[in-house]
């Protein structure tokens, strides 16, 4: 169990990194999310088939797999938009709300038990996103973009706990993915037609931080965390990523400046984000040394 924690956060400290190239990279969302699937997609093929861990699914399996994938794409089409329609400090805030879309979907898709603890720790963050949304009027479209973003990515993390014992790893990485990039691709014209805009190509620079973000924060990050998530529970690792906002803010302050946007009411609500992260840690260690970690 120490183990998979441990991995758990390594996977978090990669995915702080992910707002950051998200703001870095200078494509739209749609297009930024297009090419990120399928720079993962080429990374893993080859390496997959060379291992041969790339069994063939069944068809109602593949069905499945595709689903969930179009899930974790509808996640990053969201929380890019709430990106650029907010800051990567407000984006990642509002995706400390999956613990508490966790604890209302697992019970429902996992069987789980309703846990009123889980409600009160994750109702913190809660607590915290109502604060900075109903006191900072800047990029309130942004919040509520990145709320849905939020809740669509917990959808996808218990599903993916669903069906995770059913497929290696690898393979239930690879079609996911594969999943979301067809999925998007028939998308892309009617999206395209609607905006009435040029399909986007990177250059060099904006290549270079989609390798970045494809391989780092999507291959090894995703992988890591599949590998937690069989010995954690779905709601463990929703609100574990909430130390997410915390490293990515660190980050966005030191690399794009943002220390300058923080507001009295920002720094309450992450205060309160923190401390519903810091209960979570403390409940999980204290069962650890008891030996009941049914996390």
């Amino acid at each position: 169990m120490r183990a998979a924690l441990i991995k758990l956060h390594i996977s978090i400290i990669l995915a702080g990194f992910t707002g950051i190239f998200g703001k870095l990279i200078r494509l739209d969302e749609t297009p930024l999310v297009w090419w990120r699937l399928l720079l993962a997609l080429m990374v893993m093929l080859p390496a997959l088939r060379l291992a041969g861990a790339l069994p063939p699914p069944s068809a109602p399996a593949l069905a499945a797999l595709f689903g969930v994938g179009g899930l974790q794409c509808l996640h990053w089409l969201l929380f890019y938009a709430s990106i650029r329609l907010s800051t990567v400090s407000v984006a990642l805030v509002c995706i400390s709300l999956m613990g508490f879309f966790s604890a209302l979907f697992s019970p429902w898709i996992l069987g789980a038990k309703w846990s009123l603890r889980e409600f009160v720790y994750s109702g913190l963050s809660l607590a915290g996103v109502i604060l900075i949304f109903h006191f900072d009027s800047r990029y309130r479209l942004g919040i509520a973009v990145g709320v849905v973003s939020s809740a669509v990515a917990s959808l996808f993390v218990v599903c993916t706990k669903k069906i995770s014992g059913r497929h290696p790893p690898g393979a239930l990485f690879f079609y996911q993915i594969l999943g979301g990039w067809l999925i998007l691709t028939v998308f892309v014209p009617f999206y395209l037609a609607a905006r009435q805009w040029a399909w986007q190509w990177p250059d060099k620079r904006d290549l270079a931080y989609l390798a970045l973000l494809s391989i780092f924060c999507t291959v090894v990050l995703y992988i890591i965390q599949w590998q937690a998530l069989r010995r954690v529970s779905a709601f463990t690792v929703n609100l574990s990523l909430n130390l997410e906002p915390v490293y990515s803010i660190i980050l966005a302050s030191l690399i794009l400046g943002e220390a300058r946007d923080f507001t009295p009411s920002f720094c309450a609500g992450l205060a309160l984000i923190l401390l519903s992260v810091a209960l979570q840690t403390w409940r999980l260690t204290r069962a650890a040394d008891g030996g009941n970690l049914h996390a």
